[in-house]
């Protein structure tokens, strides 16, 4: 399969549960996959590889979490998310290395979970009313959409802003499943037309729906056990292990 060796073959397996544990459960833990995913693959390939298999899981999640949405929440980013696209899809098409928007992609994740705390540990007005401003939902929706397009990397950016926005974990779930199934389906053509997705990839795809299927079980059985205050404490400390990943070559 795609001429891996067995060793590789159980990391990519290991991996497709952890998207579906992401899509149900710690939605953060899929910056590790993406890493991981990075590093069997060509890091450019790779992304190509992986959005069948989040594509999967996302289903998975709407269909579980359908009635937990903030559909006020989502169509303010879209405008936003669209523009982040069109930027990444220029840049993918146009820049074949990936290290140098790996670095900004995790000094920009590392600074929000820094507001965030900040936010949370002192608290101030200007901070307080951060998540409502039009800058903040512009940026945070530009961002999502330039993360997701050029390296399925959104995962932490989402948190931080649905955090940001004070929502309960089941909305969170939900309302982040909606969001990435949407925009990951947005990228299917362009990653073909990109020479992302071929008849290959797909086909290996496939055969880790199973993985993908028990993982999302164990995030379903896994979250509610889960305090709404440890949650966003987990979900902090994921996302700044993924942004200092991105950092470190």
């Amino acid at each position: 399969m795609l001429g891996l060796e067995w060793t590789q073959l159980v990391i990519v397996v290991l991996c497709a549960i952890f998207i579906g544990v992401s899509k149900t459960g710690l939605p953060t833990l899929g910056i590790f996959v993406v890493a991981t995913m990075a590093t069997i693959f060509p890091a450019r390939d790779s992304i190509g590889i992986v959005l069948p298999m989040l594509i999967a899981a996302d289903i998975i999640a709407v269909t579980y979490y359908r009635r937990s949405v903030d559909w006020k929440t989502l169509f303010r980013l879209v405008p936003w998310v669209l523009g982040g696209i069109f930027c990444g899809f220029i840049l993918l098409y146009f820049v074949e290395a990936s290290r140098p928007i790996e670095i900004i992609l995790g000094v920009m994740v590392i600074t929000l979970i820094g507001v965030q705390v900040s936010r949370e540990r002192w608290g101030s007005k200007w901070l307080d009313a951060l998540p409502q401003s039009k800058w903040f939902i512009a940026t945070m929706g530009t961002l999502a959409g330039f993360t997701t397009m050029i390296g399925n990397a959104a995962g932490p950016i989402m948190a931080i802003f649905l955090i940001a926005i004070a929502l309960p974990k089941k909305e969170f779930i939900g309302t982040g499943a909606w969001f990435f199934l949407s925009v990951n389906l947005i990228k299917v053509p362009m990653y073909i037309g990109l020479g992302l997705i071929t008849v290959d990839t797909i086909s290996f795809n496939a055969m880790l729906i199973p993985a993908i299927l028990v993982g999302t079980y164990i995030g379903i059985k896994f979250l509610p056990l889960i305090p709404q205050k440890h949650f966003n404490v987990i979900i902090l400390i994921l996302a700044t292990i993924g942004g200092i990943r991105l950092l470190i070559p």
